[in-house]
């Protein structure tokens, strides 16, 4: 299983309420080995869901490999949520995944949803991740790798590359569980 591989178990609302056997939902589906929902209705129906009557109004029962961040998924349309990864091609773009999952981290899901409605598979256009960063390697780097500036080795221990690199929190910089992320807007 690579990092950008997301699995889901869906269920239906007729058949949790119904106590019948597709009450706990389908086997895990990992969505990346689907083209189209088209696919993932057929495997659902071999699955003994019948799409057409009981198992029409279908749910999210459980995620993987996918940053839920204050999401009730329960309210989230399998078919909808499939369509919003392939339109965001984080399914086939490990780094968009990345980007998708950091923006998560710090946005939430529905912002990220808002995001990719609104500019489809650009929606990552302004969003730069500097991995496994915290402020204090921020400030360091725009110091002495963006800005350029040389300062003298006796006034290294002097500066408060911390304090500098907070100050980007101003400018869409968000620290996140695997760096800083940069949202520009």
């Amino acid at each position: 299983m690579s990092a950008n591989d997301i699995r889901v178990v869906i269920g239906s609302w007729g058949s949790y309420n119904a106590c019948n056997e597709r009450a706990l939902g389908s086997r895990w589906l990992t969505l990346n080995d689907y083209e189209d929902w088209e696919e993932i209705a057929e495997e659902l129906q071999k699955q003994g869901f019948i799409l057409d009557g009981i198992d029409e109004e279908l749910f999210i029962q459980d995620i993987e490999n996918f940053p839920a961040n204050g999401c009730n998924w329960d309210f989230v349309n399998p078919a909808t949520l499939f369509d919003l990864l392939k339109r965001s091609a984080i399914l086939d773009d490990p780094h968009k995944y990345e980007l998708a999952e950091a923006y998560c981290d710090v946005e939430g899901y529905r912002a990220w949803e808002q995001l990719v409605q609104q500019c489809d598979k650009h929606w990552d256009d302004d969003i730069y991740i500097y991995e496994g960063m915290d402020w204090e390697d921020l400030g360091h780097y725009f110091i002495h790798q963006v800005s350029c500036i040389q300062i003298p080795e006796q006034l290294e221990n002097y500066i408060d590359y911390r304090s500098y690199g907070e100050q980007f929190q101003y400018d869409g910089f968000h620290e996140f569980s695997g760096g800083i992320i940069e949202i520009r807007r």
